[in-house]
């Protein structure tokens, strides 16, 4: 069986395995794009959770009458409901809370969430990645007077 030659402009017009070729190239940036982009979305979203809490916390400050019944407040509300909020793992959800340094008529709360174990961490190295620790801080004025 003779061998067909082929000559270098029936090679530039040979179609049948160029799809292939390109989705072989194109496959993986895509598809590291995709698997990026929901990594991210899950930060994000873990770290609009923390802000929430944050500022959730210092609203239910506003109701204590006196600095010990603020922090009671606030201490029971992130105990009772930082689980709830999505992607926060409540045993990794640190706080502080008490009067703003600069100014005592207001109350400030700081909301800190170890986000080490969200899948974002699996991602390829190079890729600039967020700050392990997701932290909010709201300052509500004090309520009571």
């Amino acid at each position: 069986m003779p061998r067909r030659r082929l000559s270098l402009a029936s090679f530039a017009l040979e179609q049948g395995a160029a799809s292939a070729v390109e989705f072989a190239l194109l496959a993986p940036v895509f598809l590291l794009m995709l698997f990026g982009m929901i990594a991210y979305a899950i930060y994000f979203g873990a770290a609009f959770s923390v802000q929430q809490i944050a500022a959730d916390a210092a609203r239910t400050s506003i109701a204590g009458l006196s600095h010990n019944e603020r922090d009671s407040l606030v201490s029971s509300y992130i105990a009772n409901n930082a689980g709830a909020y999505v992607l926060i793992d409540a045993t990794r959800v640190t706080y502080a809370i008490g009067d703003k340094p600069d100014d005592v008529n207001q109350y400030q709360v700081t909301v800190s969430y170890d986000a080490a174990s969200l899948p974002i961490w699996n991602l390829y190295v190079p890729l600039p990645l967020p700050s392990k620790t997701i932290a909010y801080t709201s300052v509500i004025r004090k309520g009571g007077r």
